[in-house]
């Protein structure tokens, strides 16, 4: 069975999380692919960020979010409250912050050794809930999504910019 694999890239925000639409990208993989018909995986390569599909909302708030995902961020803000303090989670412990003071890139985790960098155990534990992957069919050659449905990359760690990534893995014939 033939396997054609890609990776889509993004940047997210600070302060919030980051709702990327990458149905076009996934899209432009499956046409590059030459697969036909099978199934595309879409894995996050992060343990911060979830990939699912939900209708594209045409309503936006200020922030910049759709309803629906800023109702989604509400929720789970209900159920996992954001971490602010040493407090909200045990994560991340003195264990795991010695651990990645010592790796060679440490400064780009803990900006000017600022150990709150780390205070995204909210983040953790909402990839978890929401999941890191999804699988949609292929099918002519083409990306089969419903109507408004779009495939969304969410990074919910609002501790600063970066750069995020999902793998996109097309098998089939």
């Amino acid at each position: 069975m033939p396997v054609y694999k890609d990776t889509v890239s993004c940047q997210t925000e600070a302060g919030k999380p980051t709702y990327v639409d990458i149905t076009k990208e996934v899209a432009a993989v499956v046409e590059a692919s030459g697969i036909a018909e099978g199934v595309v995986s879409v894995i996050s390569c992060h343990t911060t960020c979830s990939v699912f599909s939900e209708e594209f909302d045409h309503d936006f708030t200020p922030a910049g979010d759709t309803y629906l995902q800023a109702d989604l961020s509400d929720c789970l803000n209900t159920v996992i409250p954001e971490q602010k303090d040493w407090s909200t989670y045990r994560y991340p412990g003195l264990a795991h912050f010695r651990e990645v003071e010592s790796w060679p890139d440490a400064s780009s985790y803990l900006p000017g050794g600022d150990r709150r960098m780390l205070w995204n155990g909210d983040a953790h534990l909402r990839a978890t809930v929401v999941g890191g992957s999804c699988l949609f069919e292929v099918e002519g050659g083409k990306l089969q999504m419903n109507g408004l449905a779009s495939i969304f990359l969410v990074d919910w760690d609002r501790t600063r910019e970066r750069t995020r990534r999902a793998r996109v893995i097309v098998m089939g014939e």
